[in-house]
């Protein structure tokens, strides 16, 4: 687990249980009720060259979201645990490059982070890109650290990143819970992020987001998907939100963040009528 993970968690312990606790429980009451899948299975449904769909809700509608979807997915299941912890690391150039190519919406944007799924112990250095057609391609390799002066992460970025690796800095850290679903006819991962927190490097500043909830539907190209369907019953629509960028925006009072500011507005909005 990493140092920054570590201290989130420590302070964490100090911070009041958010509204709506019996939620909590009640999510977890409905993924067990899901038929589980293994890693194994789900071998076919890797989606390294995908569309991605991202929505924003909160925890009492995604607990009528489950309950609408029994009969649809199955959950992952490693070990006994279907709602893991995910630890991840954002880096970027010291003119946040990444960062404002993304709100200018650019096609070819890139993500680099270092990720670690906590259960298992694993962490993989990750570059994403997204073409003009809105498909987004990751490619990977495992890691033991975050030390961009080792060889083999230089030789994996020198062919896979637009930037100088040298420019590059850790600047937003996160941790969250993600449940995983998978349709029947395994061509989808459903991913259910909760719990998220903050950390901007740069700034020491912290941001728990609370009752959040962002789910993101992944998928080759455009077929069918059952949760969709549900989605706009409860009239969760779609609604970007990268974690870096939202987190640094809201972490670091010094970026320019103008055309973000309507999703700002709208995450706000999403938290005040959870108050």
């Amino acid at each position: 687990m990493g140092k920054y993970v570590l201290s989130l968690l420590a302070k964490r312990k100090g911070l009041p249980m958010i509204d709506g606790k019996d939620k909590v429980k009640r999510m977890t009451e409905l993924i067990q009720q899901f038929p589980p899948i293994t890693l194994a299975e789900m071998s076919s449904v890797k989606l390294m060259n995908r569309t991605d769909t991202k929505f924003v809700t909160t925890l009492p509608q995604l607990c009528r979201l489950l309950e609408m979807a029994q009969g649809d997915y199955f959950a992952q299941e490693i070990d006994g645990e279907r709602n893991m912890l995910y630890d991840t690391t954002y880096f970027d150039t010291r003119a946040y490059d990444m960062f404002q190519e993304h709100q200018h919406g650019h096609a070819g944007r890139q993500k680099i982070r270092f990720r670690t799924y906590v259960s298992s112990n694993l962490q993989f250095m990750e570059v994403k890109t997204k073409n003009n057609r809105g498909r987004t391609k990751k490619k990977r390799i495992e890691v033991t650290d975050m030390d961009l002066a080792d060889s083999s992460k230089r030789e994996f970025l020198s062919h896979t990143l637009h930037y100088d690796v040298d420019e590059l800095i850790p600047h937003m850290h996160n941790y969250f819970h993600r449940i995983t679903l998978v349709n029947r006819q395994k061509t989808e991962r459903l991913t259910i992020d909760t719990e998220l927190q903050f950390h901007n490097v740069q700034t020491g500043c912290d941001r728990d987001m609370g009752p959040l909830v962002i789910i993101e539907l992944k998928r080759d190209g455009q077929v069918f998907s059952p949760v969709l369907a549900m989605l706009r019953e409860l009239r969760i629509r779609p609604h970007g939100f990268s974690k870096y960028c939202m987190g640094a925006a809201m972490t670091n009072g010094q970026l320019p963040v103008n055309l973000f500011k309507p999703k700002l507005h709208d995450i706000t909005k999403i938290l005040d009528n959870q108050r």
